[in-house]
């Protein structure tokens, strides 16, 4: 502190001295040399002031620094303690490190080697996986190929199985069309016999008076037997049903000629009944009245029976039976 205000105060005379002022008399000099001593005590009283407190701060902060030294080196103490204690530390922890890297090695080289075991058994158990699953994929595709075997073998049985239905019920259409023409033929014989028994005395009565219509009359009746007799015949043996499953069914074909033969059935039972009206009309005309209510008694039944069974033959049987 004092050096600085011995350097102020050198400051302030090579100041003095570098100025050069000139006073007109004596008393403006004492004046100026006054003022200009008021002003320095003032700044010497001023920095006096700085100087008293730059010291307190100083004497503040030299307490302040001590303070902190001896913090400091109750600090390093501390620290030099801790130092050394942490050196131990890291000894012993070097110790251990040493001895689990050893521990390490050796668990290391266990693992290494059961490892390579496993590696063994994981490669053989990646082939036994790739032979099962080739052994599944050949399970997998036999058993696909024995369970479409087995589709189509259920689809062929009941293919069968209904063929074979839809055969019993065309078989048991023609049993009955067959006893359906074996009574039409019975009763077209037992017809044919009563009419050529009531026709004898009538043709001898009117041969002479009416000869054109006997004749037509005997012509019709022979053409009605011809055609009663070229009926076809139903064969009475029933075919086994192993026999009825191996044949082929019907085509198109063979159905429509059987539509064309039930036709022509059909037609051949209309002028056969046509006839046989015309026939009963003329045994009416020219027979006796008893020979006339013996003809009305039996004909008419007779000829109801056949028109009945000859519309009732439909379709279906008739196909049945020229099959």
């Amino acid at each position: 502190m004092a050096t600085f205000l011995i350097f102020n105060i050198k400051k302030i005379c090579s100041s003095m001295l570098e100025q050069s002022i000139s006073f007109s008399s004596i008393e403006e000099e004492r004046d100026y040399y006054k003022a200009l001593a008021a002003e320095y005590e003032a700044k010497y009283q001023e920095t006096k002031l700085e100087l008293e407190e730059f010291q307190d701060s100083s004497r503040e902060l030299e307490a302040e620094l001590e303070t902190q030294l001896e913090q400091t080196e109750v600090r390093n103490r501390e620290l030099k303690s801790l130092s050394s204690r942490l050196q131990l530390e890291c000894d012993s922890l070097k110790d251990k490190l040493q001895k689990t890297q050893h521990d390490s090695q050796s668990q290391i080289a266990d693992l290494e080697d059961e490892l390579s075991r496993v590696r063994a058994t994981r490669d053989d158990l990646q082939k036994y996986i790739r032979e099962l699953e080739q052994l599944n994929d050949d399970l997998e595709r036999a058993k696909r190929a024995a369970v479409s075997s087995l589709e189509d073998f259920e689809s062929r049985l009941n293919q069968a199985i209904e063929r074979n239905a839809f055969l019993e019920s065309e078989l048991d259409e023609k049993e009955a069309l067959k006893v359906t023409v074996q009574r039409l033929k019975d009763e077209s014989r037992d017809l044919r016999q009563e009419m050529v028994a009531h026709q004898r005395p009538v043709y001898e009565r009117s041969f002479s008076e009416d000869k054109p219509e006997h004749v037509k009359t005997v012509i019709d009746s022979n053409k009605i037997k011809t055609e009663l007799e070229n009926l076809p015949e139903v064969p009475t043996k029933r075919l086994s049903v192993h026999q009825l499953s191996t044949s082929s069914p019907f085509t198109p074909s063979s159905r429509i000629s059987a539509l064309n033969i039930v036709g022509d059935l059909l037609r051949k039972v209309g002028a056969l009944e046509s006839k046989l009206a015309s026939c009963r009309a003329y045994v009416k005309e020219n027979s006796p009245k008893s020979e006339k209510e013996e003809f009305e008694k039996h004909s008419p039944v007779q000829s109801k029976h056949l028109i009945n069974k000859g519309s009732s033959l439909s379709s279906q049987d008739c196909i049945s039976l020229t099959a």
